[in-house]
């Protein structure tokens, strides 16, 4: 028994030290940095205490982040996964007749790996991209309109406020439903067929066989893409950084930008750090808040 103790505390404890060095030191440290009006570069700073945080509250620029998230968070999970399911439920089969029996698109795996493509592209590739297509002058998109002879309709999307928030969601919905497509593809294929021949015989439509058979019997793969979207959608902070900057006039600004702005532009880690603090809470708030609705939704049934 002793030898096997020791078995495995020689594979247990260095990874978890490994994992308190790297993983939990930084958030103690963290919370500790909010406190202060540590500059970043001198060693020397002040406790503060709860200082930043009541500038937090009073902090507008702040708030319009936080606001932006809140759209995120109420929009991306919804469109990824109503799309990623659309998508899934159409590629799902290919050049047979799917489990509805409806004939499904000819040439699915080419689909999946089409749509799977953002997955292998960096964030940066990525924000590169689409800054590239939104030009206003050399842009594909404005090219597109004006080849169409939509002239009027070619816009300078990230130089405009009104529409440079919504270019930003595009990018991220764009970059982020090719992975659950193939998620939900994948889930779809674990269904037994015995139940769409079922739905089939009761005379089921394709829609209805979706919402009424797919749906629920993916519920769970459904809730942990919710979860991880949540917290996608909260941070957000690699591709506002490369595609908008924030900007123009904090129009697309989120947290995670917010954040790093603070403590890199403007040399302010101690208030940098009260934001990630509470960024931390919110994002641990979300996540509780999901798997809660997750716990009562299993209890229910």
């Amino acid at each position: 028994m002793r030898g096997k103790r020791l078995f495995i505390a020689t594979f247990l404890v260095p990874p978890l030290l490994l994992y308190g060095v790297f993983v939990v030191s930084p958030y103690a440290q963290a919370f500790q940095i909010s406190a202060t009006d540590w500059g970043g570069l001198s060693p020397e700073y002040e406790f503060i205490g709860l200082d930043n945080f009541r500038r937090l509250f009073g902090d507008g620029t702040f708030w319009n982040a936080l606001r932006h998230n809140a759209l995120l968070l109420a929009l991306l999970p919804v469109a990824t996964i109503l799309l990623g399911l659309f998508l899934a439920s159409m590629i799902s089969v290919g050049g047979r007749r799917d489990r509805a029996g409806v004939q499904g698109v000819r040439g699915a795996a080419v689909y999946r790996v089409v749509y799977f493509f953002p997955q292998v592209l960096s964030v940066a590739i990525v924000g590169v991209l689409w800054k590239e297509m939104y030009a206003p002058n050399s842009g594909l998109i404005n090219g597109a309109l004006r080849a169409v002879g939509l002239d009027a309709l070619a816009r300078p999307w990230l130089g405009d406020p009104r529409f440079a928030f919504w270019c930003l969601a595009l990018v991220l919905l764009w970059s982020n439903v090719g992975f659950y497509v193939v998620l939900f593809s994948a889930a779809m294929q674990s269904i037994p067929r015995d139940i769409y021949e079922a739905a089939l015989l009761d005379g089921a439509t394709r829609a209805t066989t979706l919402f009424r058979v797919t749906v629920p019997l993916l519920w769970d793969t459904i809730q942990v893409a919710w979860v991880y979207l949540a917290i996608l959608a909260i941070d957000g902070f690699a591709v506002a950084q490369i595609v908008t900057d924030g900007g123009p006039g904090y129009s697309s600004d989120v947290v995670g930008l917010r954040l790093y702005k603070t403590a890199f532009t403007d040399s302010q880690f101690g208030y940098a750090s009260a934001i990630g603090v509470a960024l931390f809470f919110l994002t641990l708030s979300v996540a509780a808040m999901f798997l809660r609705v997750t716990r009562r939704d299993r209890v229910e049934m």
